[in-house]
């Protein structure tokens, strides 16, 4: 009842955010990064799969649903689709491949074959190789209701956000989420019990893949432009690090670490303004310059101090008092 509350109160903060000065594309950025990192964290928390590679879907589906809406024509709802759509037939053929090994093999499959997907992006011609695919247009939803407007497009992102999430919660508390669950902790004995182990991680794998797909395709029709950082394999593990920050295995985990990693890495410079005006010293105004060192520490703070991440720290400690 607390954790429905917990959404409830979320969802409205979200609702009244823009219209209480937050600015809207750079929360629709946090919201398409949260929807990534809640797609991993389905694999990685709930079937014990870690992916090095989850980028190569991020940045499939923003480029085919960049390219179908700038070069074929195609509305925003559609591009977002087709989008989708790739980054779920990639994620199949990408499986297929992956879940044939276990443990770091499955990781190092995925990685390598993210890096090829990336040397494909970078030389494709309708990619634009380093420039990336610049002034995507938002178009029109349904061929009726303009994009154009900021606050128009927040709550279309919001609204597919939501659903996104609500798919994640029923595929976790579904009979089908109970077995991915069982193959996390015990994959013999769930095969003992007569599951097709490979079938279900197959499964999902696929699904993840399709999610995440749907952050890129999002974030392109926000941001109207892709480039090859969505692909590099750095974005594998920044969305690493935002679900094992917020809590790997929890539902609301992986939204607030992708909250917090982004907000993190827009706002450094001026939290380093902030911090050499109080304090005199000069070195903290490069922080905007640093990010990667910044992030590489608390990435190494979240696994020596609290490696169960934010969310999972706080469960652990509230349940024994439930009890």
């Amino acid at each position: 009842m607390q954790r429905k509350a917990l959404y409830v109160l979320l969802l409205v903060g979200l609702i009244v955010a823009p219209l209480a000065g937050a600015y809207p594309v750079f929360v629709m950025k946090v919201l398409c990064f949260a929807l990534f990192a809640a797609a991993f964290n389905l694999l990685i928390g709930y079937t014990g799969l870690l992916s090095f590679g989850h980028a190569m879907f991020l940045a499939s589906s923003g480029y085919v649903a960049g390219y179908a809406i700038q070069s074929i024509g195609l509305t925003p709802e559609l591009g977002v689709l087709a989008g989708a759509a790739a980054a779920t037939l990639l994620g199949l053929v990408v499986g297929l491949f992956a879940i044939r090994r276990q443990g770091i093999y499955f990781a190092m499959v995925t990685l390598a074959l993210a890096q090829m997907v990336y040397f494909v992006f970078l030389q494709a011609p309708f990619t634009h190789g380093e420039d990336g695919m610049q002034g995507v247009p938002r178009g029109k939803l349904f061929g009726l209701l303009s994009l154009s407007s900021d606050l128009v497009l927040y709550y279309v992102v919001l609204v597919v956000m939501v659903l996104a999430f609500l798919l994640i919660v029923r595929i976790v508390h579904s009979p089908f989420g109970q077995i991915l669950v069982a193959i996390k902790e015990n994959e013999p004995r769930a095969i003992s019990l007569g599951y097709d182990t490979d079938r279900f991680k197959l499964l999902a794998f696929v699904l993840s893949a399709g999610i995440a797909g749907l952050a890129g395709a999002l974030k392109v029709v926000v941001l109207g432009f892709e480039t090859l950082d969505d692909a590099y394999w750095t974005m594998s593990g920044l969305v690493i690090l935002m679900t094992l920050v917020g809590g790997m295995g929890t539902l609301f985990g992986p939204l607030l670490g992708a909250a917090l990693i982004v907000s993190l890495g827009d706002r450094l410079g001026e939290i380093g303004g902030a911090l050499a005006s109080a304090t005199g010293v000069d070195w903290f105004r490069s922080l905007g310059e640093s990010a990667t060192i910044v992030t590489g520490l608390i990435f190494i703070a979240c696994v020596l101090a609290f490696r169960r991440g934010i969310v999972g720290e706080i469960v652990a400690r509230v349940r024994p008092l439930r009890a």
